[in-house]
C-alpha cells in the first residue's frame, strides 16, 4: 500500500509533531531515514507519547507557536523542506467551547501562516493539511459524508477546521492554480492507539480507569463514531503525500476513515475494550445533562481514497482496540515502548 522507503533522506516539515498522531508519524518517518523537522508548542506537562517514545532525539525539534508567523517563517526558511504536513491544532471540542478565540487563532491563522511560508519558497513538492471528519455540516445522516458535501462544523473546534479547509482551497486556487505544487487535505475520524493521554477521549479514559482499577465512566454511550487505529490515518497521510508528489493529479480533498463495520457506539467500543483488556474491567453510564453539543452520529464515505489511491483499512475495530491494549499494558508494566511501537508499525506495514 505504501513504499516508506520513498521518504528516506527527504526533508519533512511537520507542524504539531509532538502530539498523539504526530508522535506516531515521527516514529514511522525517522525509522525509515527521513529528515524530520518538527514545529510545535512544548509537549504538555505530564505524561505524553513524544517523551515516552524518546522521539525528540531523532529529529530537529523546534519549539514554536503556529500563530507566530515570523518565527515559523524563519524556521521554515532555514529548513527548506520538500514535504510539509500540517497537523498543529487546538484539537478538542470541549476546549474550543472554553476558549474559542485561541481555537480560531490556532486552527485558522495557523493554516494561513503555514501556507504563506510555502508560498514564499520554491522548495516544497507536496503539502498536506490534516483536518477532521467534523468539518462537515452534520445532519446526523445514517450514511457517510462525501468530500463534495457542505462544510460547516457546529462547535468552535469543528467550525475552525472547516475554515482551515476553505483557506486551503482558496490558496490552492489563488496561488497554486498552475499545479506546480500538489496540495491536499485529509479529513480523518476518531483515532485510538497506544500513547493517547488526552482528556475527554474514551479510550484514554478506559486506560486511566484500569490504572486505578475503577469502573470506566462513559458520558455518552449512544453516540456513534468511526473508530480506527492511529496508524491507519498516519499511513494514509504518508501515502497521499507520496502519491501526489509522483502524480499531481491525485491531489485534492480526502476522507480517511474505517469501514462501516468499524462505526460503533461508544458503549459498544467500551464493551469491546473491557473484553479485550480482561481483568474484570467494567463501565458505568454517566450520561451528562446539559453538556456542550457534540455530534451523536457521524461517519465518512472513503470511496474516493480507496478508488484513487487503492487504499483500504488494514486493522478493523477489534484489532485496533487489541493493539491499543497491548501498548497500554506494556506501558503500565514499565516495558519497552520503542519496541512495541516498532513492532506494531512493522505489523501494519507487512499486513
Amino acid at each position: 500500500m505504501i513504499e516508506l522507503n520513498f521518504f528516506h533522506g527527504k526533508k519533512v516539515f511537520i507542524t504539531g509533531h509532538n502530539g498523539f498522531k504526530g508522535s506516531w508519524m515521527c516514529r514511522v518517518l525517522t525509522g525509515v531515514g527521513a529528515e524530520v523537522i518538527g514545529y510545535s508548542l512544548p509537549t504538555p506537562a505530564g505524561i505524553n507519547l513524544f517523551d515516552i517514545a524518546d522521539i525528540e532525539g531523532k529529529l530537529h525539534n523546534v519549539i514554536g507557536d503556529i500563530r507566530d508567523f515570523d518565527h515559523l517563517k524563519n524556521t521554515f526558511t532555514i529548513a527548506q523542506p520538500e514535504i510539509v504536513i500540517h497537523m498543529a491544532a487546538q484539537p478538542l471540542v470541549r476546549d474550543s467551547y472554553q476558549d474559542p478565540h485561541y481555537t480560531y487563532e490556532t486552527n485558522v491563522m495557523g493554516t494561513v501562516n503555514i501556507l504563506e511560508c510555502i508560498r514564499s519558497t520554491s522548495c516544497v513538492k507536496s503539502f498536506l493539511n490534516v483536518t477532521t471528519d467534523k468539518v462537515y455540516l452534520n445532519n446526523e445522516w445514517c450514511w457517510g459524508y462525501r468530500e463534495n458535501e457542505a462544510l460547516d462544523g457546529f462547535d468552535p473546534y469543528s467550525n475552525s477546521k472547516s475554515c482551515s479547509e476553505i483557506i486551503t482551497h482558496c490558496y490552492k486556487n489563488s496561488f497554486f492554480s498552475d499545479g506546480h505544487l500538489p496540495i491536499s487535505t485529509a479529513r480523518a475520524g476518531n483515532v485510538i492507539g497506544g500513547g493517547d493521554f488526552a482528556t475527554d477521549r474514551i479510550i484514554p479514559d478506559c486506560i486511566r480507569a484500569q490504572q486505578v482499577r475503577q469502573p470506566i465512566k462513559v458520558r455518552n454511550p449512544l453516540s456513534t463514531r468511526p473508530y480506527q487505529h492511529v496508524l491507519e490515518p498516519v499511513m494514509a497521510y504518508l501515502m497521499l503525500v507520496q502519491r501526489q508528489w509522483e502524480d499531481r493529479a491525485v491531489s485534492g480533498w480526502y476522507n480517511v476513515g474505517p469501514d462501516d463495520c468499524d462505526c460503533v457506539t461508544t458503549g459498544q467500543l467500551v464493551d469491546l475494550f473491557c473484553r479485550l483488556w480482561g481483568e474484570e474491567a467494567t463501565w458505568e453510564n454517566h450520561t451528562e445533562i446539559n453538556a456542550p453539543h457534540e455530534a451523536n452520529f457521524l461517519k465518512l464515505d472513503c470511496t474516493k481514497l480507496k478508488n484513487t489511491l487503492h487504499w483500504a483499512p488494514r486493522w478493523h475495530i477489534e484489532e485496533a482496540v487489541e493493539k491499543t491494549c497491548e501498548w497500554a499494558k506494556v506501558w503500565l508494566a514499565g516495558g519497552n515502548i520503542h519496541a512495541v511501537m516498532d513492532k506494531q508499525i512493522d505489523e501494519y506495514v507487512k499486513g
